[in-house]
């Protein structure tokens, strides 16, 4: 494998616990646009975001109570195709009907469970300053998650491999913007299949002290995941149903489909309190109906059936309802993201999970192939649609290109900067009388101007947004400067931001437990595969 061009310099051992910096490893807060002598880009410091003014009601009452009661009639009449017979079992224990594969869901026994689920709840991080809030008004941003692919100005598009996948966890830690890891933020195809999972969450666990996210791709995987979480953690074993540590997504197969690592997945982390996050695929016009209104019905069952089975297991256990729906391109059948079908279903979904008393997971999605006006335009559309739409998660936040065929590390820095300006304005309006600012508008009066007056001066380091991207220089300035775009700007931030990482410090005894536990398991094989 060769080396890209935005390999770090060696990063070192990470200092001990009696010398790491105060705060878990960060090195204080900083006022929003300030740098520090380790941080030559200005980045607001890491911080928990929330909405301070009421989610967008796309459609009226009676017309989300029409999608819900229509998604009851599909589980109750249609239902759904669940692979793992021990699932199945515990479905039919809690009053579903079974017919071979098949499982149909009693609305009744529906809203039993789905009640049982926690309205919000606390997703552990390794450094505690960056534990999740989740659900309620509580805003949380992640990255990108699960590319095959990656790519760089540099070295452009490639397969992603275990190098890359590195670089862009430490971009996670140090971009303070991206509050959680979404998974593998590029697949390192790499590393044999049998013991990626182990060398990835090591790297995830040792590389960032964030909340992360670890796949549902068979018990064995679910469970070393888990094992070197809690190590990372310091937990003890008997400690772990205490406090959730990982959430992982489930993804349905749509249409009407939970496959067997989905329904595992289900299985393992909800019996240990751990996070579901059920996410059904549904793009109208391929795998559900190409009505939006059809569309949403088939998600909306699908998390239903995924989200009482997370209950089945065990009751309480945190989860949040995934809106992933979508529609295709019908010239190529391509998937299309950031589209307005795409708006409405997240506003739509963002009601349903709140009509559940449910927290709400959306994305950052776009289908653009480079860093471009459409990627920006796409990705505006989507968030625009998570946070209106009320989604305590946006998941593949900053990163994602290609319809999550690609991770950019440029897009990754662009979506930094879309995600700090949501932030902002996210941000309380503050109306104190210090803010209305009477006495300055009486100082200048008529015909004057507010630059040089005190109120001015007292504030206007930190007055606004400062962006990593945008270039508000005159023109003559700007052209002077050599003309920079946006996507150029990005590129130029990139190796910049890989050489100011500084790797989060892990107490020594978990670093040695961490070690025995993957070496172990990469010497018994991991995990079986077909190749």
């Amino acid at each position: 494998m060769t080396d890209s061009p935005l390999d770090p310099p060696p990063l070192g051992d990470a200092p001990p616990p009696s010398e790491a910096p105060a705060n878990g490893g960060r090195r204080g807060r900083r006022k929003r646009g300030q740098a520090t002598a380790q941080s030559a880009i200005p980045q607001p410091p890491f911080r928990n975001h929330r909405r301070s003014f009421e989610p967008t009601r796309l459609v009226s009452d009676d017309e989300l109570e029409s999608i819900h009661q229509a998604s009851l009639q599909v589980l109750s009449d249609t239902g759904i195709d669940v692979l793992l017979p021990e699932a199945r079992q515990m479905l039919a224990d809690a009053g579903c009907s079974i017919t071979d594969e098949r499982v149909r869901f009693d609305p009744e026994m529906v809203a039993d469970y789905i009640a049982s689920a926690p309205s919000d709840f606390v997703i552990e991080a390794r450094n505690p300053n960056h534990n999740l809030s989740i659900g309620g008004d509580n805003v949380v941003f992640g990255s990108v998650a699960s590319p095959p692919n990656v790519s760089d100005t540099a070295g452009g598009r490639r397969t992603g491999n275990h190098h890359d996948f590195k670089n862009l966890v430490r971009l996670t830690q140090h971009l303070s913007a991206i509050q959680t890891n979404g998974g593998y933020p590029v697949e390192p195809s790499d590393l044999h299949a049998s013991v990626r999972h182990l060398h990835a969450i090591d790297d995830i666990v040792t590389l960032t002290d964030k909340a992360l996210n670890a796949y549902s791709l068979g018990a064995d995987r679910n469970r070393d995941a888990l094992e070197i979480i809690r190590l990372a953690h310091g937990l003890a074993e008997d400690e772990v149903d205490e406090h959730t540590i990982v959430h992982s997504v489930i993804n349905v197969s749509s249409p009407l489909r939970l496959d067997l690592p989905m329904c595992t997945g289900i299985v393992e982390y909800s019996s240990r309190n751990q996070c579901i996050i059920v996410t059904p695929f549904t793009l109208a016009g391929a795998m559900a109906p190409v009505t939006v209104a059809g569309a949403l019905v088939l998600q909306n069952a699908e998390a239903l059936a995924g989200l009482t089975l997370t209950q089945v297991v065990r009751r309480g256990a945190p989860v949040m309802y995934g809106g992933f729906t979508s529609n295709v391109d019908m010239k190529s059948g391509s998937p299309a993201f950031g589209t307005p079908e795409y708006m409405k279903s997240a506003m739509i979904g963002g009601q349903l999970a709140r009509r559940y008393g449910i927290p709400f997971r959306s994305s950052n999605v776009n289908a653009a192939n480079a860093v471009d006006a459409q990627a920006a335009y796409e990705s505006v559309f989507s968030l625009w649609g998570a946070i209106m739409g009320g989604a305590n998660l946006v998941f593949h936040g900053a990163g994602w290109l290609e319809g999550g065929l690609r991770a950019s590390f440029e897009k990754m820095v662009l979506d930094t900067d879309l995600i700090n300006m949501v932030a902002e304005f996210l941000t309380p309006l503050v109306t104190d009388e210090d803010a209305l600012a009477i006495k300055a508008i009486d100082e200048v009066g008529p015909g004057g101007h507010f630059f040089g007056v005190q109120h001015t001066q007292d504030r206007y380091r930190n007055a606004f947004f400062a962006p990593m991207i945008s270039d508000w220089r005159n023109f003559e300035s700007w052209e002077e400067a050599g003309s920079p775009t946006a996507d150029q700007k990005a590129t130029e931030l990139v190796p910049t931001l890989l050489a100011e990482y500084e790797q989060p410090p892990l107490p020594d005894d978990r670093r040695a437990a961490i070690d025995e536990f993957v070496a172990r398991r990469v010497a018994e094989g991991g995990v079986e595969t077909d190749f």
